[in-house]
């Protein structure tokens, strides 16, 4: 092939038609399949609920590229599911299906070779069979106990060639398998947290103030006769934005911060001899170590807009939560 030497005016037309054209054409096969959906849809629900072993999704060239995309749907959304390329299984991979399994076979036409000669073996082992197929009389389906009919009129591809509206329909039919799986196995955002501990979503809902928040030495406490000056010395071996203030019980009535102590400077440059109290903001915001640090974020966020929380267990404080950390810790 010749490179191009880019596309003319009438090429930048032509470009957009045929986007367009591609979406509404995938578009439209998605669309059909809503009217074929019954009996056999469910039936795969209850197969993979039910299912002890694993969910085994497999398939050849295109179809397997969206097998290897549903598996790892499926296995985010609590069914735990592995792909199997048919052409490693007919070379010993067979032996990661069980007769506990459920195999997931997707193909448009139903006879890739490298599918087809895994299938015998497959019932053999004793696992049930699911066939996501655009051809339902192929050998793929005789072979299933659950055949779902992923057919399509024609590909978007201008050649009708290129699996294109075929894959997105196999694409979406499995997303809607897994979904309707997920919903039924009552799986839930902590689930998903629990699989996810990575990712940003996980972190917002699995980490706990106790996880993210400041302890020991990195917490400043002062009593409330203390000094302005004690304070500051506090925050600053702390390497913290703020102080707590605390009762002679230990117990928190205030908090004193930085920007506090520049401000009453500012206004009275002997203010480091003042007690502390004097200069405190008295009942700040404050959290316990058992709640979602997402929780500490929306009340730091305000209004009015904090950097630092006490956390406080039994009234007397045991961490400090800063806004820096959450941002460190990925929860922003």
């Amino acid at each position: 092939m010749v490179p191009s030497t880019g596309l003319t005016e009438e090429d930048k037309i032509k470009a957009l038609e045929r986007a367009r054209e591609t979406l509404r054409r995938e578009a439209e096969g998605i669309l059909k399949l809503i009217d074929r959906l019954g009996e056999p849809f469910v039936q795969a629900v209850e197969m993979i609920l039910t299912c002890r072993g694993r969910l085994v999704v497999t398939g050849m060239g295109k179809s397997g590229a969206v097998g290897k995309k549903l598996a790892g749907t499926f296995s985010s959304t609590g069914t735990p599911s592995l792909f199997l390329h048919p052409a490693e299984g007919i070379h010993g991979d067979l032996g990661m299906v069980t007769g506990q399994d459920v195999v997931l076979a997707i193909s448009n036409s139903g006879e890739s070779e490298e599918l087809v000669k895994i299938l015998p073996a497959i019932a053999r082992i004793g696992a049930k069979l699911i066939a996501m197929v655009g051809r339902t009389k192929s050998t793929l389906a005789k072979y299933a106990e659950v055949v779902l009919d992923v057919s399509v009129d024609s590909e978007a591809c201008p050649l009708d060639l290129a699996p294109t509206t075929s894959t997105t329909a196999a694409l979406a039919l499995g997303d809607a398998l897994a979904l309707a799986v997920m919903e039924a196995r009552r799986f839930t955002k902590d689930d998903y947290a629990l699989l996810h501990p990575g990712g940003a979503l996980g972190r917002r809902l699995i980490l706990r103030v106790r996880d993210v928040m400041r302890t020991g030495d990195a917490v400043a406490i002062v009593g409330k006769e203390a000094l302005l000056r004690d304070a500051m010395f506090a925050i600053t071996r702390a390497g913290a934005g703020a102080a707590c203030i605390v009762d002679e019980d230990g117990k928190l009535v205030g908090i004193i911060t930085d920007g506090d102590i520049r401000r009453a400077l500012l206004a009275d440059e002997r203010a480091l001899q003042k007690k502390a109290w004097e200069v405190m903001t008295p009942n700040p915001h404050t959290i316990t170590p058992d709640r979602l640090a997402t929780e500490g974020l929306r009340e730091m966020q305000g209004p009015p807009k904090i950097g630092e929380m006490p956390v406080l267990v039994d009234g007397k404080p045991v961490g400090m939560l800063m806004l820096k950390d959450l941002v460190a810790a990925g929860i922003v």
